[in-house]
């Protein structure tokens, strides 16, 4: 892969983890919403950590986007994972958090998956269709 797309990749981290961390900061500040207050989101978009949280999101999903472009869903998700260790540094440091010895192992699950994947290719490579004596092609859909 090229710095641009390691890049693209870390965008995704960094939008991804930032923006959860923002937007649960602005709602530990607002009331608890639930399906018969559902307006109350419209108040806590008050917030300017929501708002921030909402734009570093819209961020992620860009960069997210553009990743799909030129990578595999099975290549992106695992290598953008790793935004669950910054989500949980973030949590624990700027959140003040409690992290068990549980989820600890669910992260380190996580990292161990993040390096096996991140060996493999980011792209399906597909065998070239072959075109019959009719001109017709086949191998693929």
């Amino acid at each position: 892969m090229t710095l641009r797309k390691y890049l693209v990749i870390l965008s995704i981290v960094f939008f991804g983890s930032f923006g959860d961390a923002f937007l649960a900061r602005g709602m530990k500040h607002a009331d608890a919403i639930d399906i018969q207050h559902v307006t109350k989101v419209f108040s806590a978009v008050a917030n300017p950590f929501v708002v921030l949280g909402i734009v570093f999101l819209l961020a992620f999903m860009s960069s997210y986007m553009i990743a799909l472009s030129f990578a595999d869903l099975t290549y992106v998700m695992p290598a953008t994972a790793i935004s669950y260790v910054v989500m949980v540094l973030l949590s624990i440091f700027w959140l003040h958090e409690h992290v068990s010895p549980q989820r600890w192992a669910g992260v380190a699950f996580i990292v161990i998956g993040v390096g096996v994947v991140a060996g493999g290719p980011s792209r399906t490579e597909h065998p070239p269709a072959h075109v019959s004596s009719s001109g017709a092609r086949e191998g693929r859909p």
